[in-house]
C-alpha cells in the first residue's frame, strides 16, 4: 500500500514539473504566473490596476486600455472568453464599453501589433490607424452597440470624415449592458464571413468583400472594472 502511494506521489509530482515546463496550467493567460507571457497592456494611463483571482483577471481602466493577445492569428478562427463588467458602487466603477478587436494589424508594421504601441498609448481615436474588426457592446455610457470595420485610414485619427461607417448597431436595453452580469462571447471568421455571437445570440453577421485574414485580438475597454476568464481561440 505504502509502495503504491509513493508511486502516486511521484507521478503526480513529475506530471506537475510537466505542465510547468510544457503546456500551461493556466491556457487562457488571464492568471497572475502566465499573464505577462500571453498578453500585453497598451493603456492611456499608467495608473491602471489588473488583478487576479484564479483564472480570472480583473481590469481597472482609468482610461483608454487595451489588452492585447500577444499571439497573430490567422486564417479562419474561433475566439471565446467570458466578460463581466462590475458596477459595485467602487472606484473605477462605470457601466460601459466591453468591447473588443480582432484580425487587428498597423499597415505601417504588419508583422508587429506593438511597434507603435508607444505612440498610440491606449488612445481610442489612434486606433483608427489600424485595419480590425470591432465590436463596441453598451458603448458611448452604455447607449450603443456597434461593429465597425476599421481600414488602416491614418487621417481617421484626426478627421471624423475619413472614419469607417458603423455597419451594425443596436441602442434597445436588450442589447447594451447589464450590471455585473457575466456575458460569453463568441467571434468566428470563417472565410469572409464575419459573426459575432454574445450569450448565444447572433449580433452580427457581416460577408466582408476584402476580409482580414490575419492580425490580433484586443480587448478593449476605458473609465470602467471589467473581468475577464475562459479566452480560447483556435
Amino acid at each position: 500500500m505504502m509502495k503504491m502511494v509513493c508511486v502516486l506521489l511521484f507521478w503526480s509530482v513529475a506530471l506537475g514539473l510537466w505542465a510547468a515546463e510544457g503546456e500551461p496550467v493556466c491556457p487562457s493567460g488571464l492568471c497572475k504566473d502566465s499573464f505577462s507571457k500571453y498578453w500585453m497592456v497598451e493603456s492611456e494611463s499608467p495608473d491602471y490596476h489588473v488583478a487576479f483571482s484564479g483564472d480570472t483577471c480583473e481590469i481597472i481602466a482609468p482610461k483608454g486600455l487595451t489588452l492585447w493577445r500577444k499571439e497573430r492569428m490567422e486564417g479562419d478562427v474561433v475566439i471565446e472568453y467570458d466578460a463581466c463588467v462590475m458596477d459595485e458602487g467602487k472606484p473605477g466603477d462605470r457601466l460601459s464599453d466591453l468591447n473588443c478587436f480582432w484580425m487587428a494589424s498597423d499597415p505601417r508594421y504588419p508583422d508587429d501589433i506593438g511597434a507603435r504601441m508607444e505612440w498610440r498609448k491606449g488612445n481610442f481615436l489612434k486606433c483608427y490607424s489600424l485595419q480590425l474588426y470591432y465590436l463596441g457592446y453598451g458603448g458611448n455610457y452604455n447607449s450603443t452597440t456597434r461593429f465597425r470595420r476599421y481600414d488602416g485610414n491614418e487621417n481617421g485619427c484626426t478627421d471624423e470624415d475619413a472614419r469607417p461607417p458603423v455597419l451594425k448597431e443596436y441602442t434597445d436595453a436588450e442589447h447594451l449592458l447589464e450590471p455585473n452580469k457575466w456575458y460569453h462571447i463568441k467571434i468566428q471568421n470563417d472565410g469572409g464571413r464575419v459573426r459575432y455571437y454574445i450569450n448565444g445570440e447572433l449580433l452580427v453577421d457581416y460577408v466582408d468583400p476584402s476580409p482580414l485574414g490575419f492580425g490580433w485580438f484586443g480587448f478593449r475597454t476605458t473609465l470602467s472594472r471589467t473581468r475577464i476568464a475562459n479566452f480560447t481561440f483556435k
